[in-house]
């Protein structure tokens, strides 16, 4: 466990790691006490009581509670905690097996792993994983009994980063609200003047398409771009599917850890309290998920590196230029503004089987308390230049011509196949395998690899000469995770 560094009335604070149990004893109280030998199995002595971290969080809780999310992050489960789900599907929403799973581990759909950091590890906890690491995903409705690796049944991804996602949240939350803002204002619009009413998409400079609002409230949503009817931006998972830290966080934890969460699958939703049939009730409380987001969203972003090789600054200086003129920042946008670093939990936008802000008496995590907050850029107005390299947006992304990133054979939630969220490329340089299933080993491959939407971009990158591609990678290769 290292130590964590907050800013306090102008001053660093440097907050020691906080053990499972000595976490009992120091203010505030943060744990629901139970007595367990110090030579237990248990990766989890005590539950975390979330009613201890409500409102804004000082630095001091903030420090207690994030301490206590790293320890879950790396954390390796056992059978005594939970682990394991003899009779839970991977389904997002709670789904029976037909019979109980025959052995612990698997690498079909899960349980395939007992500790986080076993795939996200790259540099560190919270990183990429390798192509070793790899998952097979499925919807999980209609195939409670999943156990195929066949393409036609699951999907193979490789594992994202984390780093920075605190402020991805922030910036999709933020996008979310701009958009249904756009949407109520149209209605209200079209009801005022009895005349259709065409809205334009459009947050934090990113178009995601028109709708088209009639005076008797009718919506057309054909003219959507990137984005879910529901005109919530998704930002987590490859396909741009998972509304929030928490919704991502639960849905891991039971696909592959078998570790259940109370707030979807205990008796608030389910009527039980042992869902999985595995004879451990409440395996993860409310208190434990909200450690686990607190320390993911404060997980510092990464970073340009400068290079000590004078050759390599000057090549990734060209290489700056030419990743604007090939049209690369068309979506994978330099930086988008963010105007609050307080990360609310529970959200506004998750849907049920997630706890959501006002089900609960929550918790806002100011990361602004956070050290490394202090270096990111403002623009004018003062609003944070999160310098992500994305847009939160889903785009085609193969062909017929080009289909090495359409290699998905799934939809998932309704997503087309060849459609993905434009991956941050923030850390990409620490990052390798690339693409989805991480099976394109240099930045090279993955840059021709783009299909669909990216296709003249891939043209104009390939009709680069030999030296100029090469900048270009040295560029792609300053952006990295500092371990």
């Amino acid at each position: 466990m290292r130590h964590e560094r907050f800013r306090s009335a102008g001053k660093a604070l440097t907050m020691p790691a906080v053990t499972m149990l000595a976490a009992i004893a120091m203010g505030p109280a943060c744990a629901i006490a139970a007595e367990v030998e110090p030579w237990s199995e248990r990766a989890i002595a005590v539950h975390i009581d979330a009613s201890q971290y409500t409102g804004t969080l000082d630095a001091v809780a903030l420090g207690h509670l994030r301490d206590r999310g790293e320890h879950l992050f790396t954390a390796k489960f056992t059978t005594e905690d939970g682990l394991g789900r003899p009779m839970a599907t991977q389904a997002i929403t709670p789904v029976k097996r037909k019979r109980p799973v025959q052995d612990g581990f698997s690498r079909t759909a899960g349980m395939d792993a007992n500790a986080c950091s076993s795939c996200h590890n790259e540099p560190s906890p919270g990183g990429a994983g390798n192509f070793s690491a790899n998952v097979f995903v499925s919807e999980g409705f209609t195939n409670a009994d999943f156990d195929s690796l066949d393409p036609q049944f699951s999907n193979e991804r490789n594992t994202n980063h984390l780093f920075g996602a605190g402020l991805i949240e922030l910036l999709a939350r933020e996008m979310t609200a701009d958009l249904q803002r756009l949407r109520a204002e149209a209605v209200r619009q079209a009801r005022q003047s009895g005349e259709a009413v065409r809205v334009a998409l459009v947050s934090k400079g990113i178009d995601f398409g028109q709708l088209t609002i009639e005076p008797d409230g009718m919506v057309d949503l054909s003219g959507l771009d990137g984005v879910d009817t529901d005109l919530v931006i998704r930002p987590f998972s490859q396909k741009g599917v998972m509304t929030s830290l928490r919704q991502f966080t639960i849905n891991a934890m039971n696909d592959h850890h078998g570790m259940q969460a109370a707030e979807r699958y205990g008796a608030r939703w389910t009527g039980e309290n042992d869902f999985d049939e595995d004879g451990k009730a409440d395996e993860l409380m409310p208190g434990d998920i909200s450690a686990l987001v607190a320390w993911q969203a404060g997980l510092k972003p990464p970073v340009p590196k400068v290079p000590d090789d004078s050759r390599w600054r000057a090549a990734a200086a060209r290489g700056d230029v030419l990743f604007d003129q090939v049209g690369c920042n068309a979506c994978h946008v330099r930086a988008l503004p963010l105007n609050s670093l307080k990360f609310a939990d529970p959200g506004p936008f998750d849907a049920a089987g997630t706890l959501r802000t006002g089900e609960v008496e929550g918790a806002i995590y100011d990361l602004a308390l956070l050290e490394w907050t202090a270096a990111l850029p403002r623009n004018a107005e003062g609003a944070v230049m999160v310098p992500l390299f994305g847009d939160l947006k889903r785009h085609r992304i193969a062909d017929a011509r080009i289909a090495a990133l359409g290699n998905e054979l799934l939809a998932q939630r309704f997503v087309d196949r060849d459609v993905f969220q434009t991956t941050e490329l923030w850390g990409i340089a620490s990052t390798a395998p690339y693409g989805h299933r991480g099976n394109l080993t240099t930045l090279d491959e993955v840059i021709r690899a783009h299909g669909g939407d990216a296709t003249p971009v891939t043209k104009a990158y390939e009709g680069l000469a030999e030296a100029d591609r090469s900048a270009l990678i040295a560029f792609l290769k300053t952006l990295v995770i500092e371990p």
